[in-house]
């Protein structure tokens, strides 16, 4: 089975509509519809439409239960401001919805243990970047409410693709599908192979104008997001 997982779209409709087009068997989403993009009802929608199942991120936690999203300094004034525009934009349903999302997913296929979050196991807050300590990782794992110990860990939040093994345990991160952190503005997902257990990785060019227009006409701080946008981080 070919499992497409997405994840970190932040109310980037042409992104999320791209990747979308991947062949696949299945989609999963590892959190983080809304925030920081112009269409934040129309993500959430599609998802609805589709039926894909979705983990909810720290993003979508802020906007359905009006928290912190505790993510990092550098954007923090983006998140809220872009919160303020989305709390606008959604319906009752659509926060109903976001509020409704699991934690973790799991699953048995093809023989392979599947544990997915959108941050951590321990945290829907901290970052497990290509750069993060085995050991740290480790801890995450240790003090989780449901301890994942061999398989695959697929998680998002940090934007950066990756795939590396930790004992027994394999870690992957799609990447961000509309908020790049990596210095490619290209849409970000992957390919999850369950016969096999490999993973492809996919940058994808998407309709970038369109997007940064809607930001320009609609949103605070049109600049600046647009320019993140353009960088890739």
């Amino acid at each position: 089975m070919r499992i497409l997982l997405i994840a970190d779209i932040h109310a980037n409709y042409e992104a999320l509509e791209t990747v979308l087009k991947v062949s696949h068997d299945r989609v999963i989403c590892l959190g983080d519809i809304v925030d920081y993009g112009p269409d934040p009802d129309k993500c959430v929608d599609l998802m609805r439409m589709k039926g894909i199942p979705v983990i909810r991120g720290n993003h979508d936690n802020a906007v359905a239960f009006k928290v912190d999203c505790q993510c990092g300094y550098k954007y923090k004034h983006l998140s809220i401001a872009t919160r303020e525009y989305t709390w606008k934009i959604l319906n009752r349903p659509e926060i109903e919805y976001l509020q409704k999302l699991p934690l973790v997913i799991k699953e048995e296929i093809d023989g392979k243990s599947l544990y997915l979050t959108h941050a951590s196991p321990r945290s829907m807050f901290e970052y497990i970047k290509p750069e993060t300590q085995d050991d740290e990782i480790q801890n995450m794992i240790n003090e989780a409410a449901e301890p994942v110990e061999t398989g695959f860990l697929i998680v998002g939040h940090s934007h950066i693709p990756m795939n590396r093994k930790l004992g027994n345990l394999t870690i992957i991160n799609p990447g961000s599908v509309g908020q790049p952190r990596n210095g490619d503005p290209r849409a970000s997902c992957a390919v999850f192979d369950t016969e096999n257990g490999e993973v492809e990785y996919l940058r994808l060019d998407y309709d970038i104008n369109s997007v940064c227009a809607k930001i320009k006409e609609r949103m605070p701080h049109a600049d600046e997001l647009i320019a993140i946008l353009r960088r890739g981080y």
